[in-house]
């Protein structure tokens, strides 16, 4: 295709904010040249053209590279315990020290939505959540933040007012601040090795396409992996059953603590 990538990137952030170098290139580009070539554009200098002139160019070309399932705050009542149980209660034994995993990230609305709800509770460049996923396609989307405004349904207004910015009619990019506080790695749940002395352990439907035997050693690993007092926030179709066998004790659902010694 004629004309440069790099200069295409440069304008398409100029436009959108939207940092293309957080996309593995060779898939991006592949796909942008498609979508190029089905406009009938001869190179990146044209369709650039075109897009600053045609609204509804311009919408098609963010909605392509926008998130297109993703939720943040899912299921709000339990982030409701994080907000007035888990988080105050950790951050007064703990501080900025806490230690916080993400597993099985996917698209990153959930590490996002921890950066944002611990941001209440202490400023954000005191924050780092480990977030990891095994598909490197969705750490690539996630590490770039943008998302279509259904995804923000649930999540609260001040939430979105202070570390959101529009672009276009339906899409949403997050700050650079919040996207900071977040490391993105690739992980498999099944083989690598966990991170280890964890205040707070998120990991939302997943396992459940997981065998028993294969939930039963993730959940002893994430037991392992936390600080005793620590706490496991799993999904809502994943009621740890044998949750004492494995060591935890539960006041609440979807909430388990591995005991304090």
């Amino acid at each position: 295709m004629a004309n440069d990538y790099e200069g295409f990137k440069k304008n398409v952030y100029d436009l959108t904010k939207i940092d293309l170098n957080s996309y593995k290139e060779r898939q991006m580009k592949r796909r942008i040249d498609t979508l190029i070539a089905k406009n009938k554009y001869a190179g990146y200098d044209e369709y650039v053209a075109a897009i600053k002139k045609d609204k509804k160019m311009f919408e098609e070309f963010v909605n392509y590279l926008t998130i297109n399932v993703s939720e943040f705050y899912r299921n709000p009542e339990q982030w409701k315990v994080l907000e007035t149980e888990v988080f105050p209660d950790m951050v007064k034994k703990y501080g900025s020290g806490v230690r916080i995993w993400s597993a099985a990230c996917s698209t990153g609305d959930e590490p996002y939505s921890l950066v944002m709800l611990l941001s209440k509770f202490m400023p954000l460049n005191k924050i780092k959540i480990i977030a990891t996923d095994i598909d490197d396609q969705v750490l690539d989307k996630a590490r770039m933040g943008l998302y279509r405004a259904q995804s923000l349904n649930a999540l609260p207004q001040e939430f979105k007012d202070k570390y959101f910015t529009k672009v276009g009619d339906s899409s949403y990019q997050i700050c650079d601040e919040v996207k900071k506080c977040v490391e993105f790695k690739k992980h498999n749940l099944l083989k690598d090795p966990y991170p280890n002395r964890l205040n707070l352990i998120v990991c939302r439907n997943v396992v459940i396409y997981f065998t028993e035997e294969a939930k039963n050693e993730i959940y002893k690993k994430f037991y392992e992996s936390l600080v005793p007092g620590g706490t496991l926030f799993v999904g809502s179709t994943e009621q740890i059953v044998n949750y004492r066998d494995l060591g935890y004790t539960s006041s609440r659902s979807f909430f388990y603590r591995k005991t304090e010694k």
